[in-house]
């Protein structure tokens, strides 16, 4: 009898135990993440910013699930930190408590638009950008269906000559990345470039600009503004409290047009 209870004790905490396992997550409404350092994040973290949602899941340089945490992207280590993704993820799951969130962080610190395409090689990290967030989205998808892609550069595309050309070059950049991932209507939202970078470079100006313009030729595109918020002291990126307000107005968008997908 002793025997039997022992056995029935240790099959119940096997039970309790498995059924808290988080090796892999639940089905994911996925959102990828694109674009430079901004999107990347280069705020400093704090408490907030390291506590796990249940709900909310990343996908690691490694190409493994982990619940979500900043830093999030892993561009350039030395100076990453928090970016607008998190909040988004939060902001999100807020509104939709039992939707089950995976971010795809896939940002390159000081990318141009040129180098977001097939084949381009960014030298500074070492990287492909545009290939490497296909095949981390491709690679992601086996958990999920793509809801979202988030969108924030221009910085380095803010300099005479390439201003007239970059809603041009955005909207085949998103023709091409919904055609790879088999996404043909999924939501491509961008960001404006903040007041800060406006203020010290006209040029900025002309491409924020641009991305709400191109939000009108593009379908199923759309903007979140940057403006108001405040940078780190370097002028370039946004301070901590920026970047996570940055975050929840993306998640306005979706929320305010009825874009965020209630079941996986």
């Amino acid at each position: 009898m002793k025997t039997f209870v022992k056995a029935a004790f240790f099959a119940l905490v096997l039970g309790i135990a498995l059924a808290f396992r988080q090796d892999a997550p639940p089905r994911l409404q996925l959102f990828l993440l694109i674009g430079q350092s901004n999107m990347a994040g280069r705020g400093v973290p704090e408490a907030e910013d390291q506590q796990p949602n249940p709900h909310i899941w990343m996908l690691t340089k490694e190409q493994t699930w982990v619940p979500a945490r900043d830093p999030m992207h892993f561009d350039k280590p030395a100076v990453i930190g928090v970016g607008p993704g998190l909040a988004f993820a939060k902001r999100l799951a807020e509104t939709a408590p039992k939707l089950n969130i995976g971010l795809i962080p896939c940002a390159v610190g000081g990318s141009g638009i040129d180098v977001w395409k097939p084949g381009a090689y960014y030298e500074p990290t070492n990287s492909y950008p545009y290939d490497d967030a296909i095949r981390r989205a491709k690679k992601a998808l086996e958990n999920g269906q793509l809801a979202g892609i988030l969108w924030h550069q221009g910085e380095s595309d803010s300099k005479p000559g390439n201003t007239a050309v970059y809603g041009e070059k955005l909207a085949e950049l998103v023709q091409r990345l919904r055609k790879e991932l088999n996404a043909p209507k999924v939501p491509f939202v961008v960001g404006t470039l903040g007041d800060f970078v406006v203020k010290r470079n006209p040029n900025a100006g002309l491409i924020n600009e641009a991305l709400q313009q191109a939000t009108k030729n593009i379908p199923h595109s759309y903007y979140a503004v940057a403006t108001g918020l405040t940078h780190k002291g370097d002028s370039t990126h946004f301070d901590t409290p920026s970047a996570r307000t940055l975050g929840r107005r993306y998640a306005d968008v979706f929320i305010q047009h009825k874009l965020l997908k209630t079941k996986p």
